[in-house]
């Protein structure tokens, strides 16, 4: 009962909403424009339950990875009978090349734009948890030493901008090496004031690639609080984040091509299930920002020039745009099985992995 409700339902639930936000991208921008959509279906293969309301059937069905959004005129196969002249106008493929560009990029950007609802919901209600500015520990020889800072201090002010949290400290010093750096901080009910100067030091960052940074020699205390912010602030800082999480999964795919990342480390739908359980098990509250940055990079993803995603169906469209003319079905038709084809080697490495790590 445990492994359903806290791995397999959080799972779907997640899974299903996040499709329905991708496919509903694309059904209401061609609704928009005045395109049939025959049918939307949460779920590929065989029908399980399906309604159909006007123009559109509504369906969910057998497999749960995925979804789509069938319109009239989606596909120009040369045995495909023409239309009748009342249905062309609203055929898909009878569309200008600008507004098939739209709706193919409306499901990852939808999947942006609930991300970006999310986390300003959630920060909203829940506020952002930070960590405090006091310092855990100085270390011996350092620049925080030699200027006289102390465990337990709490760090106020930067050059004499107010912090808020342990990042806003990181922010002020980072390029700030041979440099001195005033910080006021409170020590048992007293404001004190010391100059410090940050030295220049190797560190790694997220991907393992050494930087170089200014460090003072301090380490944080750990502690955590939250900031309850205001509807506009809490907005900002949703967009903020959102942006923070779709930068880093751009760089993340770069860096997977420079193979600075290994490829053993991308997962899948088995890892996904694994982090939704174990998040679930800490708090059902902390499944919702997960699911805000599955999101972004289930709409990250989707803009891959990849043929069979919708970045590669973008590319179709753009090269109809500079060359004034659809490419051929044939050459279609070919980047289609090419695509397929990594992307069937690219589910078998992530499945691999996946399977590996359950064994570990």
């Amino acid at each position: 009962m445990s492994f359903i409700s806290y791995y397999l339902l959080p799972f779907l639930v997640i899974l299903g909403i996040l499709i329905f936000f991708h496919e509903l991208g694309h059904f209401l921008v061609a609704k928009y424009f005045g395109v049939k959509v025959l049918k939307f279906s949460l779920g590929f293969g065989k029908k399980i339950v399906g309604k159909k309301m006007g123009d559109t059937e509504y369906l969910i069905s057998m497999i749960p990875l995925g979804g789509y959004v069938k319109m009239l005129g989606e596909t120009d196969d040369d045995d495909t009978e023409p239309l009748p002249p009342e249905e062309e106008e609203r055929s898909f493929s009878h569309q200008h090349v600008f507004k098939r560009m739209a709706i193919v990029a409306a499901g990852p950007t939808f999947n942006l734009l609930l991300a970006l609802i999310i986390f300003s919901l959630f920060y909203i209600g829940v506020g952002k948890q930070v960590m405090e500015p006091e310092i855990g520990q100085v270390r011996e020889h350092s620049p925080a030493e030699t200027a006289g800072l102390k465990k337990g201090d709490f760090i106020v002010a930067v050059d004499g901008k107010q912090v808020q949290s342990w990042h806003d400290i990181k922010d002020a010093v980072h390029d700030r090496a041979g440099q001195s750096v005033l910080l006021v901080v409170r020590r048992d009910q007293q404001l004190l004031t010391f100059a410090v100067v940050p030295e220049e030091s190797i560190s790694k960052n997220i991907f393992g690639e050494e930087i170089k940074t200014a460090l003072m020699g301090i380490v944080a205390s750990g502690k955590f609080k939250t900031l309850r912010l205001t509807t506009g602030s809490a907005m900002v800082e949703a967009g903020k984040k959102t942006w923070e999480v779709i930068w880093l999964t751009c760089l993340t795919v770069i860096k997977l091509f420079e193979r600075v990342i290994p490829i053993k480390t991308i997962g899948g739908p088995i890892l996904i299930g694994q982090m939704t359980g174990q998040l679930a098990q800490e708090s059902f509250l902390y499944l919702i920002p997960f699911m805000a940055v599955i999101s972004i990079n289930l709409g990250i993803l989707n803009l891959l020039p990849v043929p069979i995603l919708d970045g590669g169906f973008l590319v179709f469209l753009f090269v109809e745009l500079i060359i004034g003319k659809p490419l051929s079905l044939k050459k279609r038709d070919l980047a289609q099985k090419v695509g397929l084809f990594l992307l069937i080697m690219l589910m078998m490495v992530v499945l691999f992995n996946d399977i590996t790590r359950l064994f570990q």
